[in-house]
């Protein structure tokens, strides 16, 4: 949440970027959109604002300011999420995906191993929409983990790829390929330990079919936290709102004064 001097800077340059894009903005309107834009951190909306000069023609709308704002998140469009998707179907294959791409994946997975390619993606675009949609609502920062495929040479290109893309920092990059030096004992100590190997290894079809029910333990684990995580969303978005109120009414009395001193 921005500060009270945050809040005014946010005022300022809301006017500010108005007027230059040639369009006079009153300051009660710049106070309600800066309130409503109060959940976001200063240098992103400033950033947003900056970009909305140089690239809108006509007045400045909180839909150009948002779509800015989640732009820069660092989530993919369903069409590039869609493409990882797919790539971490393949064992072999290392991938690096978000949280919502692994979720919406779960959702489609049944459509996909029908061998329903179309229904599986319009089942996972979706999932995947309403999935960034509710995480841009809730300012949840993008989060990209590794997902391991056996080939050990695609897990050095893409832990590389995914730094040089800055989807991982280059420190854990750099944790990430160090894991990836270690040598299990046996090739299904390889797989359970995450596959990090130097050797192309398979499990035995035995520990394949354990390695399965953990995901799916993993999977119904998520599935019942889903209700505290949505009650604490509730509080969350709660105090929120209060928050909001209390800035909105602070920026509106505060023109009061300035009006009535000028």
């Amino acid at each position: 949440m921005l500060s009270q001097n945050e809040l005014e800077i946010a005022i300022d340059l809301l006017c500010g970027t108005a007027e230059a894009m040639g369009v006079t903005l009153s300051p009660n309107a710049a106070a309600i959109m800066a309130v409503d834009l109060s959940e976001y951190p200063l240098g992103l909306i400033e950033r947003s604002l900056k970009a909305c000069r140089k690239e809108v023609r006509g007045k400045l709308t909180m839909s150009d300011i948002l779509s800015r704002i989640e732009a820069a998140d660092g989530r993919p469009g369903k069409d590039e999420a869609w493409a990882i998707a797919l790539a971490s179907n393949d064992e072999f294959d290392t991938v690096v995906m978000t949280d919502e791409i692994q979720i919406a994946l779960g959702a489609a997975r049944p459509v996909l191993n029908l061998g329903d390619k179309v229904g599986a993606r319009m089942a996972f675009n979706n999932a995947y929409e309403r999935l960034v949609t509710q995480a841009r609502a809730e300012t949840k920062p993008v989060n990209w983990h590794l997902s391991i495929g056996f080939d050990a040479q695609r897990r050095v290109v893409a832990v590389n790829a995914a730094v040089q893309m800055q989807r991982i920092p280059q420190e854990r990059g750099r944790m990430y390929l160090a894991d990836l030096s270690h040598e299990p004992v046996t090739d299904d100590g390889r797989a359970i330990a995450g596959l990090l190997t130097g050797a192309v290894v398979r499990a035995t079809p035995v520990v394949r079919e354990k390695l399965k029910e953990v995901k799916k333990s993993m999977l119904e684990f998520r599935k019942a936290s889903a209700e505290q995580k949505a009650a604490a969303r509730k509080k969350a978005e709660d105090e929120f709102e209060e928050r909001r109120a209390f800035l909105s009414q602070q920026a509106i009395d505060g023109l009061a004064k300035v009006a009535a001193h000028g």
